[in-house]
């Protein structure tokens, strides 16, 4: 059996992993239905600022894979959605490797049509790839395209949460002006789709910045291997590196793939390749059927979760929902145009103990890692790092360190605990960053319902 959350969400096992979140398969107590379940892992306040954003989005669109309700239990916070296994867009490519002309058009079409709901709410959404693009189950019938995550998407207006002279998103899939600095924009995300379309007809990912110059130089006169002609026709105006030669809207983009599908399904030289999309989820695991928890008793809110793993999720390739390996989001410096990585992660060994000093407040030891005043630990609500978290300054005497001490400390009732030494609570950088989400969800709920 699973671990309850906010008495309502049942999590079942991880089925994906994101830039700050790990997504779930859960059974919604409420609705008896599996939902996926993204749970936050981090606990600063940049990241729950961008949870909370990406929560309150709704749009209701059958090509858009948007929150539909949230939850918070203690200092943990999670957002469902409709759980869609078929896997990602980029499993497909790594199935089939290039896909066929008519089957492309059918996914850009899909992919445009949600990308114009998602403009009509005047959100861009900024991270536009194939890891994002997620597909239902439909076999060898007609795909059917969600677009996902949304935690880096804003309302045109909105602050950004970004810091001066950087940009946010995944490399390989930016657009030029946002390399200069430039503010986000509807063809910026048109940009990127011009690029999943070149990644679907060719099977590997296209060299944005080669493409590029081949624009300076003159511009690209003949289609790129394995692109139809009329095809290119619609992704070279989405790839154009002035945004203002691109296409405005998603609506005129899909307008011209129309026009340019009707002339590949009149030259009777469509592929006959059947691709077909299958069920990526693994069975579910012992404890749970088809219609929730075998027996139908709720268990108790502390329980472990079932198979809670040690690293990453179970099904390796098979991960569904989310970001896959490699696709995660990055923050880089434009004037570089070096991609920069994930932030470090705490060193596994704590430093050793400093020699005895007297009692005043002593120096950091020359061992410890190079970190900020007050260390942040990505919160990892499921046992998943096993590292102990690096040591904080004191302000009083330094006290020896051991396993007896960690055990006091740990459990300050325990044998051993000295007797002044009292529990303490959450530290000031989790608890002050959970009450604000609570605060900013609070207030969207008051307004959802008066809304309404």
């Amino acid at each position: 059996m699973g671990e309850i959350f906010a008495g309502r969400y049942e999590l079942v096992d991880p089925i994906g992993r994101g830039g700050a979140g790990e997504v779930w398969r859960s059974w919604d107590h409420r609705r008896k239905r599996y939902v996926a379940a993204k749970v936050l892992q981090q606990s600063d306040a940049h990241t729950l600022l961008r949870f909370v954003r990406e929560q309150a989005l709704r749009i209701d669109h059958p090509h858009v894979l948007a929150p539909a309700s949230w939850a918070a239990d203690d200092d943990k916070v999670l957002f469902t959605m409709d759980l869609v296994s078929g896997g990602s867009l980029a499993h497909l490519i790594g199935d089939y490797g290039p896909l066929p002309p008519s089957f492309v058009c059918v996914l850009l079409d899909q992919l445009l049509a949600g990308l114009t709901a998602v403009h009509a709410e005047d959100v861009v959404h900024r991270d536009i790839k194939p890891a994002n693009i997620l597909l239902e189950p439909t076999g060898t019938g007609r795909p059917h395209v969600r677009l996902s995550d949304f935690g880096i998407s804003m309302r045109k207006g909105e602050p950004r949460l970004t810091e001066t002279n950087y940009v946010v998103g995944t490399p390989g899939y930016f657009a030029p002006e946002q390399m200069m600095g430039a503010e986000p924009d509807f063809t910026a995300d048109l940009f990127a789709v011009g690029l999943v379309g070149l990644f679907m007809l060719s099977g590997q990912k296209p060299d944005s910045m080669e493409l590029m110059e081949r624009f300076k130089r003159g511009g690209v006169q003949s289609p790129p291997e394995r692109v139809p002609e009329p095809l290119w026709q619609v992704l070279g105006t989405l790839l154009q590196p002035d945004p203002q030669n691109r296409f405005r809207t998603a609506t005129g983009a899909r307008k011209a793939l129309a026009g340019a599908a009707e002339m590949l399904g009149g030259d009777g030289t469509l592929e006959q390749e059947v691709v077909e999309v299958f069920d990526h989820l693994g069975p579910l695991p012992q404890g749970f059927g088809p219609d929730g928890p075998v027996g139908g008793s709720a268990p108790p809110a502390a329980a472990a979760p079932a198979g809670a793993p040690a690293g990453t999720p179970p099904y390796g390739q098979g991960q569904v929902q989310g970001t896959g390996q490699g696709t995660d989001s990055f923050h880089l410096p434009p004037p570089q145009g070096a991609f920069g990585g994930p932030p470090p992660e705490q060193p596994a060994t704590p430093p050793s103990a400093p020699p005895a000093a007297p009692p005043v407040t002593p120096p950091p030891a020359s061992g410890a890692p190079d970190t900020p005043a007050t260390p942040t630990r990505p919160y990892d609500p499921y046992g998943a790092r096993q590292a102990p978290a690096a040591p904080v300054a004191a302000t009083g005497p330094a006290t020896p360190t051991g396993p007896a001490t960690q055990a006091a400390a740990a459990y300050p009732g325990g044998a051993g605990a000295p007797a002044p030494v009292r529990r303490p609570g959450p530290p000031p950088k989790v608890a002050i960053p959970v009450l604000i989400v609570a605060v900013i969800c609070l207030a969207v709920g008051v307004w959802a319902l008066t809304a309404s």
